[in-house]
């Protein structure tokens, strides 16, 4: 998955909500659409041409402005452009070039980052004419789209594609090293698990700043393993700490993501987990990272009874579902307890995401449990899947070739999910199911 990313900027009203819905929507490709932190913000996902790219949508921007929440949405448009790898611009055509529209374009034209100025609500010939006005405000791309309808919005993802850098979904070569982040909200024990780590045994090799601000990639060579470990924790320790810091570090966590190949996610005992814990998780899996969740803090839970852990860990696989084959370990990184097992864990996870299993095993095993457990009929001709065979992908993928590929519903590739994760060590990856047709 790429760590591209697009921030969507513009004037508060100019319809950068509806953009950003019409290009997760493109092609029915939403991998995950997470509300912001606070009021106005999105983060999404979006594929095009085979590109996938991280989207966000701040809330509108008014230069100068002194109201309180004016003032927030400005913070979160610098961030945005000092995080992305692209803007684009949104001006409305219906309103024509507004004083905000003016001054935000100074602030873009500063910006080191490319710029596309798109033109919003462009529906018909007359507003197609008005628009043109817009190539005064000086940037070398200009689009006119409707983004209610969709028009022009194609021409703009093609664009948006085409400076997406190839090579991204390369396989990784056998000479790679791990590289597995620590992500989570802001207080769950990030930077102390990084320290107790470092501490415990000080065989760092570098500490190499990140290629953003603030994630630090700290190479490892312990107990004859070496790995690198990507911290989001650095977030807090800014000199300006007026900036929107929740939004700063959801950021930070995606971008993270996007490098590395497994996420532990630390969740704190005492709170349980929560809705943005929940909406990390189900990040990771869809960009298909390895996933390790680890309770942290658990020496704070005062009651140990023989069940404790064995009930915490139901009611959290449970919260989890659909995804909840991961590994689940509780730790206390202020103890030092079991944290040298998460990190065992997360190479194993890693060497799962990299298994390739044999055509001739995974017909064998499959065609079997396939037979014993039929998919059903549909329009009373009976399914028939014939072969099986792993997609040279980063995670695990597998293609079914049948009959009747349209017609294989969710329960059934559930059973067919299951049935590989229990003849095959997936724990911790998500696995993709592809149907084609024979």
């Amino acid at each position: 998955m790429s760590g591209f990313t697009v921030a969507i900027v513009g004037r508060p009203n100019v319809g950068k909500s509806t953009l950003f819905n019409r290009l997760l929507e493109q092609r029915k490709a939403i991998v995950d659409d997470v509300s912001g932190v606070t009021r106005d913000r999105q983060y999404g996902i979006a594929d095009w041409n085979g590109k996938a790219f991280n989207v966000i949508d701040t809330g509108g921007f008014v230069p100068r402005s002194e109201e309180v929440f004016e003032r927030e949405i400005r913070k979160q448009v610098q961030i945005a452009m000092e995080e992305s790898n692209l803007l684009l611009f949104i001006c409305d055509v219906a309103t024509g070039i507004t004083d905000l529209d003016q001054e935000m374009a100074h602030v873009l034209r500063r910006s080191s980052k490319p710029v596309y100025l798109v033109v919003n609500k462009v529906d018909n010939s007359n507003r197609m004419l008005e628009a043109t006005e817009f190539y005064s405000l000086g940037f070398d791309k200009v689009f006119f789209i409707s983004s209610m309808s969709g028009s022009g919005s194609g021409e703009l993802l093609d664009e948006v594609a085409a400076i997406i850098p190839e090579d991204e979904n390369a396989l990784p070569g056998d000479n790679e090293i791990p590289k597995i982040a620590i992500i989570g909200q802001p207080n769950v024990g990030k930077s102390s698990l990084l320290n107790a780590l470092i501490g415990a045994e000080r065989n760092i090799v570098s500490d190499i700043p990140g290629t953003t601000r603030d994630t630090i990639h700290t190479y490892y060579k312990l107990f004859q393993k070496e790995f690198m470990l990507i911290d989001t924790a650095g977030i807090r320790r800014k000199a300006k700490v007026h900036e929107d810091l929740e939004f700063y570090s959801v950021i930070r966590a995606i971008k993270a993501m996007d490098e590395a190949d497994v996420c532990l996610l630390l969740l704190d005992a005492t709170q349980g987990i929560t809705g943005q814990d929940l909406n990390i998780f189900s990040m990771a899996g869809r960009k298909g990272k390895g996933l390790v969740v680890l309770v942290n803090k658990w020496d704070l839970i005062e009651d140990k009874s023989t069940n404790t852990a064995r009930d915490y860990e139901k009611e959290l696989r449970s919260r989890l579902a659909p995804f909840s084959n991961v590994p689940i370990i509780f730790t206390s990184v202020t103890e030092k307890q079991r944290i040298f097992k998460a990190i065992e864990e997360a190479l194993r996870v890693y060497d799962n995401r990299r298994r390739r299993v044999a055509t001739s095993k995974l017909n064998e095993v499959m065609l079997k449990a396939i037979e014993a457990f039929h998919p059903p009929v549909v329009r009373g001709i009976p399914i028939k899947i014939k072969y099986v065979t792993q997609l040279p992908t980063h995670t695990p993928a597998f293609a079914f070739f049948c009959n009747l590929p349209d017609d294989v519903k969710q329960p059934y590739k559930n059973y067919l999910e299951n049935k590989l994760r229990e003849n095959f060590d997936f724990e911790g990856v998500p696995v993709r199911l592809f149907f084609r047709k024979k």
